[in-house]
């Protein structure tokens, strides 16, 4: 029996413009644009939803039932970024991953028992290590296969955990509407109310056979899924590969030049790490929180290098566009991602031509003589 975990992160896109822009705690807002125009909503936070607003709804009928909210254009590059930030979080737990969308995510923690215990203890510590690390809440389901826990993420939200016991996934299901089942849009919806089915419960007691009859080969998907059953393989089509490394300070710290000076240390650490895998690197972040744990996440793609001096300036800058804050800094950290391989291994000496390890001690000597800092090294590569 499968252990499969969904995390779905609550409303999304409104709790980053929250991270961004405090000032929107516990107030109706909208991401989808300007509200006299022809868009949609692309979300709505949960005081928006009381006024029956919901995500793909035209932003102008959004305005008519909710005309005091407010409402955003949104910042997706940054969801990206906190999206990618929360995949290397959980990178840190789970043997394998699946990203569903960009605020969803499947874990199998099969066998997983003796290293983190239970599933619900497992999960209340991802819930609020999410929390605690990137000030976003989220919801767990978990369950024997993907759909169940896909469902039971959305049992209790927000902030919910919900787990199905292995063997309840049919009462777990019974008394839920069919809407509830992953697949059934408004059309379908229509179709089964037609029929006489409103619970899923409806649709489990029927054969496979008339389900699959009445709606062809969606209804027999329709019928697995009433009936508990779903698929337990994540799709992992990809080698995860990151560099990071991060500090939290024993003390806040307000002087500027020192977190420079620390980026500049753990820069040192993962260009160390990048040249032993022979990797370059063509997407560079860093990670700001502040002594009030407001977390900022800037992130830059460039020209892929294993260069140090690149690497740093190219955190450097990122970190002086995100530390606009009078606070004190609790954290700095650097992350490296979207690796390719070195194609060859340069001798120590090519005619007419510095060597790599001469260019990267040249890279290095240059840091050291602008900021005094003696941290960064040299591989053999």
């Amino acid at each position: 029996m499968r252990t499969i975990f969904h995390l779905d992160l609550d409303a999304f896109f409104i709790s980053v413009e929250r991270i961004l822009d405090p000032t929107l705690e516990g107030k109706p807002v909208v991401v989808g644009g300007d509200p006299h125009g022809r868009g949609v909503v692309a979300a709505c936070s949960y005081e928006a939803r009381k006024y029956g607003l919901h995500s793909a709804m035209p932003i102008g009928e959004a305005f008519r039932l909710c005309p005091n909210g407010i409402y955003l254009h949104g910042h997706h590059q940054e969801y990206t970024n906190y999206s990618k930030a929360v995949e290397r979080l959980l990178e840190s737990y789970a043997p394998l991953i699946e990203q569903a969308s960009i605020d969803e995510f499947y874990m199998d923690f099969t066998g997983c028992g003796k290293t983190y215990g239970p599933p619900l203890v497992l999960a209340r510590r991802l819930q609020e290590e999410v929390l605690r690390e990137l000030s976003l809440p989220c919801s767990i389901g978990i369950g024997s296969n993907k759909t169940i826990a896909k469902i039971a993420s959305d049992f209790m939200k927000p902030r919910g955990i919900t787990f199905v016991v292995p063997g309840m996934e049919k009462e777990f299901l019974r008394r839920m509407p069919v809407e509830a089942l992953p697949g059934v849009g408004k059309v379908t919806l229509k179709e089964l109310n037609a029929k006489g089915f409103y619970k899923v419960g409806d649709i489990a007691k029927l054969s496979g056979d008339y389900l699959a009859a009445a709606f062809g080969k969606h209804g027999l998907d329709l019928w697995n899924k009433a009936n508990g059953m779903g698929n337990d393989c994540l799709s992992v089509s990809y080698e995860r590969k990151s560099i990071s490394k991060e500090n939290t300070f024993a003390e806040d710290v307000s002087d500027k030049k020192k977190v420079e000076k620390e980026l500049f240390h753990l820069t040192g650490h993962v260009c160390q790490s990048l040249r032993n895998k022979n990797w370059l690197t063509a997407t560079i972040s860093i990670k700001l929180r502040y002594s009030d744990f407001v977390t900022v996440i800037r992130s830059r793609t460039i020209i892929p290098t294993d260069d140090d001096q690149v690497i740093f300036q190219t955190a450097l800058d990122l970190f002086n566009k995100a530390c606009q804050r009078r606070v004190a800094v609790r954290l700095i950290g650097i992350h490296l991602g979207n690796f390719s391989e070195t194609v060859e291994q340069e001798s120590l000496f090519v005619e007419g031509e510095p060597s790599r390890r001469k260019r990267m001690l040249s890279a290095v000597n240059v840091l050291r003589d602008k900021y005094g800092y003696t941290s960064l090294s040299v591989g053999k590569n």
